[in-house]
């Protein structure tokens, strides 16, 4: 076991000041929501990225350490924890609309960060165990379908029009939720209806994972107005919208106007580091699990999040995703600064932008 793999237990400052939003009133209700999209980016506007790698014995030693898959697998008791608490005491005491609202959004942060994106990690790796946890984590944002569509149609099409999670050029993140929202749970049905045809079983036969989680994800909200009443059940389709929609920022961002090349034929040239948005800034790297070295989350997919590696010849995001989902809310200075840091790399890096279409 290595030291190393405890900076990612930085991850429980989310939980911690979780709670004390719960707890509190007034501006404390809102400390998780404040934390989140104003001290973190404005930290790291003036700390420094790092573009480190491991060698490959450190990453032979980073990937023999449990500690970093432990730290993954008590996500999920730490959300359903978190879940539990919150409609506890959106519930059972007494707070002001403001404080409400601040309660759930600090809830809602919660879903995005420790349920869809850890979800999202364990969801890429092949142990049955670790998908499980991954479609326990994902159902806390009623976002169950992310499972089928990221991992069989988001990495085969992404940077493409044929997939929904790609933004295009020009799109305004408003747009793009709706039309990602939309797309993204129809082709996981499509894609589940294509693989029920192909085990010669009917569309609609239980063995459709599509089913079996429209199913859950009702039984997860009626048990919740079971225990809750209709408060609690209406409080929690709060926080799951919010946790989805944070995803659904972050796959804006993602690949926001970068488009593969047709290849061969009709099929697209391999997925490059030069088709995603990274970011180096080490806060958000830490609180996210990695997910800001995007580009070779997609070069490599298997990997695991803490061997990610940087690549000189991806395009580098002004700040880390808190600052991004920011700027990404205000559209006219999210194009002004976004074309023109396309436009800039296009400049200094003429051979790799030619992988753009």
């Amino acid at each position: 076991m290595s030291l190393k793999s405890f900076k990612y237990w930085m991850v429980m400052q989310g939980p911690v000041i979780g709670v004390l939003s719960f707890f509190g009133h007034g501006l404390l209700a809102w400390f998780l929501p404040i934390y989140a999209f104003v001290l973190i980016p404005l930290a790291e506007l003036f700390l420094p990225a790092s573009t480190q790698n491991m060698s490959e014995s450190e990453e032979e030693i980073a990937l023999a350490d449990p500690l970093y898959d432990w730290v993954i697998y008590l996500m999920v008791p730490i959300q359903y924890g978190l879940l539990v608490l919150y409609l506890y005491i959106i519930c059972y005491t007494e707070n002001s609309y403001w404080d409400m609202a601040g309660k759930k959004f600090s809830m809602g942060i919660d879903c995005g960060i420790l349920g869809i994106n850890v979800g999202h990690e364990v969801g890429h790796r092949i142990k049955p165990f670790e998908r499980l946890l991954s479609k326990a984590l994902l159902l806390t944002s009623l976002y169950m379908h992310f499972y089928i569509e990221h991992n069989r149609l988001h990495h085969k099409n992404v940077a493409t029009a044929l997939d929904p999670a790609t933004s295009r050029y020009g799109e305004v993140i408003y747009f793009f939720w709706i039309r990602s929202i939309i797309n993204s749970w129809r082709s996981a049905w499509d894609l589940e209806f294509i693989r029920m045809k192909k085990e010669g079983k009917s569309k609609f036969s239980f063995s459709n994972e599509m089913i079996r989680f429209q199913l859950i994800q009702i039984l997860f909200v009626g048990l919740i107005g079971i225990v809750f009443g209709w408060k609690g059940m209406l409080g929690f389709l709060a926080v799951a919208t919010i946790g989805f929609l944070l995803l659904e920022s972050v796959n804006y961002i993602e690949h926001y106007g970068l488009t593969r090349r047709k290849g061969k034929g009709e099929n697209f040239e391999r997925v490059l580091p030069v088709h995603s948005w990274n970011s180096n800034h080490s806060i958000g790297r830490l609180l996210l699990f990695e997910l800001s070295r995007h580009s070779d989350h997609h070069y490599k997919a298997s990997r695991k999040y803490q061997i990610l590696r940087h690549f000189e010849n991806s395009p580098q995001m002004p700040t880390g995703y808190p600052g991004m989902i920011v700027l990404a809310l205000f559209p006219p200075l999210w194009f002004w600064v976004m074309h023109r840091t396309i436009q800039n790399f296009t400049l200094q890096h003429p051979e790799d932008a030619k992988a753009w279409a």
